[in-house]
């Protein structure tokens, strides 16, 4: 601003703005990872270079109801329009055909019976109304067809099965577009990040998730695969190179109640690809951990999935979720605003195969632990018998009512000696 005003001169204000950017460091963030799955469950990612566009039009239903609600009401409009214009186009050379067009034939009709094969169709307007009434069925009475016309009568079982068959596959479109299994899945949320933590002396991998309806995930069962690029010992890069990971489960089945949220948990353990990763290690870490649910939905039947994903800025280490569900006069109720909160706990900062090879590391952390919480009840205490102290004082001095006299007390001899009480 100075040097536009030309109170200084540009190139010292260049030459001085040069030097600060010399001597200040740029710290250049890491490159952020793009995301296989997104957080709401939509898969990030972009198919280019399809030559063979015609494999989409041989399943036709599919396509239609994976289009957008635009590209659909456009679709849905214009085949009736379209259906409407054919069939007009057909009725007009009927009756044109017949001679139903021509002025001479009005006055025929006075004279001798002269029947037409559509009455009342004497233009193209006339002839798409017609159309309309055949294939909506709204009859309104004026236009009817009549038995001269063979060929009309074929138009109009045509037109009739044409009608029906645009109508079902609209209607069935319309239908599925709606009823979609991943609109269910809106309502089933999980938390916005993972946590890290210690359970039944496991260094465990858990997150939560829920449902936000009262009706119900029939048989719902969760998955967790982890993705990450990897690279062979022959020298091949796979980019997306799927792991499944078991979860920690007691029942045989696999299936979950989701009756009220629940905290999924996966044990890091041999099995796991996480068994070698410690919490310095999983900052550097280029991987992703996809969840996915899948259930059935209880009032329609229909299967549905709902997925989310981690990568490693989304997961704490050494964070628990804070419970949610209480019991309120015989009533278990849910607190839906702290499904994401999550507390600090003792964990160890190494990895479960260094906990496994020295299980002395986690008594060490949960002693530690214990001693940093005593201290911190220590000086709690301290400092709240230092307030109340503070706050005696203070009210002392400020009410002259609470200060104690002096009293005087008089020896036998005579002398007397003052005490404070």
């Amino acid at each position: 601003m100075l040097a536009r005003k030309s109170i200084i001169p540009e190139e010292y204000v260049l030459a001085r703005i040069a030097a600060e950017n010399l001597r200040k460091p740029r710290i250049r963030d890491r490159p952020r990872k793009a995301r296989f799955i997104a957080k709401n469950g939509a898969c990030n990612l972009a198919h280019k270079n399809i030559r063979e566009q015609g494999r989409f039009l041989q399943d036709i239903f599919t396509t239609l109801v994976d289009l957008k609600w635009r590209h659909t009401l456009v679709i849905f409009t214009m085949s009736f329009l379209c259906s409407w214009l054919l069939f007009a186009m057909m009725w007009w050379l009927v009756a044109f055909a017949h001679g139903d067009m021509d002025p001479s034939t009005e006055s025929t009709t006075n004279s001798t019976k002269w029947t037409p094969c559509v009455t009342c169709v004497r233009s193209f307007t006339s002839a798409f109304l017609f159309s309309i009434e055949v294939q909506v069925t709204i009859g309104f009475g004026g236009r009817m067809m009549t038995e001269e016309c063979p060929l009309a009568i074929t138009v109009l079982i045509l037109q009739n099965i044409v009608g029906l068959i645009i109508n079902a596959v609209m209607l069935g479109c319309i239908f599925m577009k709606t009823a979609q299994a991943h609109r269910r899945a809106e309502t089933l949320i999980f938390s916005r990040q993972a946590v890290i933590a210690v359970r039944n002396g496991k260094l465990c991998f858990m997150f939560r998730v829920g449902d936000l309806r009262k009706s119900m995930i029939i048989s719902a069962s969760v998955r967790i695969q982890v993705v990450r690029k990897t690279t062979t010992p022959e020298g091949e890069v796979i980019p997306i190179h799927q792991v499944d990971i078991p979860v920690d489960n007691p029942i045989e089945s696999n299936n979950i109640f989701l009756v009220a949220p629940l905290i999924i948990c996966h044990v890091i353990d041999k099995r796991s690809p996480l068994y070698d990763i410690s919490a310095v290690d999983l900052a550097l870490q280029d991987l992703e951990l996809i969840v996915i649910l899948e259930g059935v939905v209880e009032t329609t039947g229909i299967t549905t999935q709902a997925r989310t994903s981690y990568i490693a800025e989304e997961i704490l280490w050494g964070h628990r979720f804070v419970p949610i569900v209480t019991e309120e006069e015989g009533v278990y109720a849910v607190d839906y605003s702290k499904f994401g909160n999550t507390v600090k706990v003792a964990a160890p900062r190494c990895s479960a195969r260094e906990l496994d090879e020295k299980p002395s590391i986690l008594i060490q952390t949960l002693q530690k632990s214990e001693l940093s919480h005593q201290n911190s009840l220590r000086k709690r205490n301290s400092m709240r018998r230092n307030n109340s102290i503070r706050r005696s004082n203070s009210m002392r001095r400020t009410n002259p009512s609470l200060i104690v006299p002096k009293v005087q007390f008089i020896t036998p001899e005579g002398s007397q000696s003052a005490s404070e009480t």
